[in-house]
């Protein structure tokens, strides 16, 4: 073992790979446990940064082929078959279009890019679930490898612009210090770059780099500072694993707390080692104890098997039992001891490849592109000579609505002047206004058709994401509260009393839908009362200028992803009946009923609901006449949508 080397780094490994871990396994104990994440980040500025230093220091220069070739031996081999071996294991249990589209997630994993591809991702209103991305937690592996790339080619800088350790603290600082900034400001303006983007990250990294610089001689005369320093950073690790929580606003300013711990833990270690080479004092006995050394070599192997392991059997068990996740941590467990011994340290500490530079970086440059070409090759391969069914169902959660279609007809988060698009020819008898957010839009295609039989032009109003009632709402896209929206639903009242249309269809999704999408949390019950008030305000404010308002119920909500769902159950030869839900979950019956009451109490307004199209007294089914009902667990497919034109022209006209 390299004399170098610290136990409690190794134990802070375990720590920030069993917070990642508790969490997607789903121990609600630990919300906040993606926070180990900040841990690697900070761990790896502080390791490379003293490596990269140490080696400028004592050579006057810094050979960056070495290094590369040590990162290459280090962390390619496992993820690159833990990504193969992924990919095989999904084609017995993800249906065609999965494979297809979780490849694309392989191919920029295998070249460290996945981060920039979850970007845009994250700005797809109707992007496939993240959760089910069996590749999603390499974006992290991602923002270290392109960290890799920049960080040493910074501090040859700081080298060339004033040896010594004043101006690597100047140049670490300020790159830190610009980094965080534009992170905390971009976590509440923009939260996928804040969260993915590498350079905005970097801060993380810097803030273990400066942990570098603090003298080991003052360390190791104030071993009751240390002993502090590391307690302390204990008491804000553990706080941010309790306390946080995906519906915050993160990183930003709350990623100070695993930040600013695992800083203080680190220089807490720094100082004199004990001769049986255990760190004297502090939480770094703690950490150096063995089962922490066991599951800190074990980190990343776990760190790469843990998530693919959850999702797989999350999608072939619909409900995971406490029993169920125990196995799930004891195979990823097997997995990652195999991994470790058998692929990771063996060719991390080949001599024949550690040779040389050129030996290990130009087998991991075909194992990049291998990886590469293995993803491209198996999402095309998934959907060769797809069977009809098969394209029949991501052909119809793939097609628009008539609104989306045009373009720009559903505003995003962001915008909040309005953009009416109009349908229709204008020498006709009268103009209905189409007013709400996405399960507004999701109407217009049969609305638009029986509006044109009876000779009426749509215009729409629509907004991501943003109800037509008066209802001031917290965005999980952006972090923080929908002020944009309460903008863009003042502005297009406005503009549709000006219109003066025959008639307002309106149409939102569910309060009790939106629960269900919130995975639990609770809302104050004071909402239910705000929702009453926001909707009767909203039918008012129309009524009692003289239009006649329909306001169309919410389509049922669904468990899953409704187009997955029954693509998998064809795939594996099952019924797309498996993906029925109860109506007493799916179609917000008591819910429905506090809203008809309050839609009916308004003066020249009515309550249409359509929901016979989809239930009968107990199921609610997904897959109705051939045709799949959602495009995903509560938008409609427009090719169902399509085949309600006559009972919504019965019902409005």
């Amino acid at each position: 073992m390299a004399a170098s080397f610290r136990p409690d780094i190794e134990g802070m490994r375990a720590l920030a790979v069993a917070g990642v871990v508790a969490y997607h396994f789903g121990l609600t104990a630990l919300p906040g446990g993606f926070a180990g994440v900040d841990i690697f980040f900070v761990i790896s500025g502080y390791l490379i940064t003293r490596h990269l230093l140490q080696e400028i220091g004592e050579s006057g220069r810094l050979n960056l082929w070495r290094f590369y070739a040590r990162r290459a031996r280090r962390l390619l081999p496992a993820s690159l078959f833990v990504i193969l071996a992924t990919l095989l294991a999904g084609a017995f249990i993800l249906s065609p279009e999965e494979q297809a589209l979780y490849s694309k997630g392989a191919m920029f994993a295998s070249a460290y890019m996945i981060n920039l591809w979850l970007i845009r991702w994250s700005f797809d209103y109707f992007a496939s679930d993240a959760a089910n991305n069996p590749f999603i937690h390499f974006w992290s592996l991602s923002v270290e490898e392109q960290f890799y790339l920049a960080w040493p080619a910074l501090l040859v800088l700081a080298a060339w612009l004033r040896p010594g350790r004043r101006a690597a603290i100047v140049v670490i600082g300020v790159t830190g210090l610009v980094s965080f900034v534009a992170c905390a400001w971009l976590t509440s303006v923009s939260p996928p770059w804040a969260f993915y983007f590498s350079p905005l990250r970097a801060w993380e990294f810097a803030a273990g780099g400066l942990a570098t610089m603090v003298p080991a001689s003052f360390l190791r005369c104030h071993p009751r500072l240390r002993a502090a320093q590391g307690w302390l950073g204990l008491a804000l690790i553990v706080p941010a694993y309790l306390l946080l929580d995906e519906a915050l606003p993160f990183p930003g300013l709350l990623a100070l707390l695993p930040v600013i711990g695992t800083v203080l833990l680190l220089v807490s270690g720094a100082g004199e080692r004990q001769a049986d080479g255990k760190l004297a004092g502090g939480p770094a006995a703690l950490l150096s104890l063995p089962p922490m050394q066991w599951i800190g070599k074990l980190s990343y192997s776990l760190y790469l098997w843990h998530w693919p392991v959850i999702v797989y059997a999350g999608m072939v068990t619909a409900e995971l039992s406490g029993l169920d996740r125990f196995a799930c941590l004891a195979l990823t467990l097997m997995l990652s001891i195999f991994t470790y011994h058998v692929i990771e340290n063996p060719v991390r500490r080949n001599g024949w490849l550690m040779a040389s530079a050129a030996r290990a970086l130009v087998p991991a440059a075909l194992l990049t592109g291998a990886g590469v070409v293995a993803a491209y090759a198996n999402a095309k391969f998934a959907v060769h000579e797809l069977d009809p069914e098969q394209r029949v169902i991501a052909q119809s959660a793939a097609r628009p609505s008539t609104a989306r279609a045009r373009g720009g007809c559903v505003l995003d988060y962001e915008t909040i002047t309005p953009k009416p698009c109009v349908f229709g020819a204008k020498n006709v008898k009268g103009t209905i206004a189409l007013f709400g957010d996405s399960h507004a839009d999701h109407w217009s295609t049969p609305l638009i058709q029986a509006a044109e039989k009876r000779d009426y032009r749509v215009v729409t109003w629509l907004k991501s994401s943003c109800r037509a009632s008066r209802l001031s709402t917290w965005s999980s896209k952006l972090k923080r509260d929908y002020a944009e929206c309460d903008q863009w639903r003042e502005q297009s009242i406005k503009e549709i009393l000006a219109l003066r249309p025959a008639l307002v269809v309106i149409s939102e999704i569910a309060l009790t839908s939106s629960r269900k999408m919130a995975a639990g949390k609770d809302e104050p019950d004071s909402q239910d009362a705000e929702w009453k008030a926001g909707l009767r305000s909203t039918l008012e404010t129309f009524s009692k200028a003289g239009l006649k308002v329909a306001f169309i119920r919410d389509v049922p909500f669904n468990d899953e992803q409704v187009d997955t769902c029954v693509a998998r159950a064809l795939w594996r030869g099952d019924t797309p009946s498996l993906c029925d839900q109860t109506r007493a979950y799916a179609a917000n019956d008591a819910m429905a009923a506090v809203e008809r009451d309050v839609v009916r109490s308004i003066p020249n307004a009515r309550y249409v609901d359509m929901t016979d199209q989809f239930c009968n007294q107990t199921t609610c089914h997904v897959f109705i006449g051939g045709k799949i009902a959602f495009r995903d667990r509560h938008h409609l497919a427009t090719a169902f949508a399509e085949t309600l034109e006559k009972p919504l022209e019965k019902a409005l006209f």
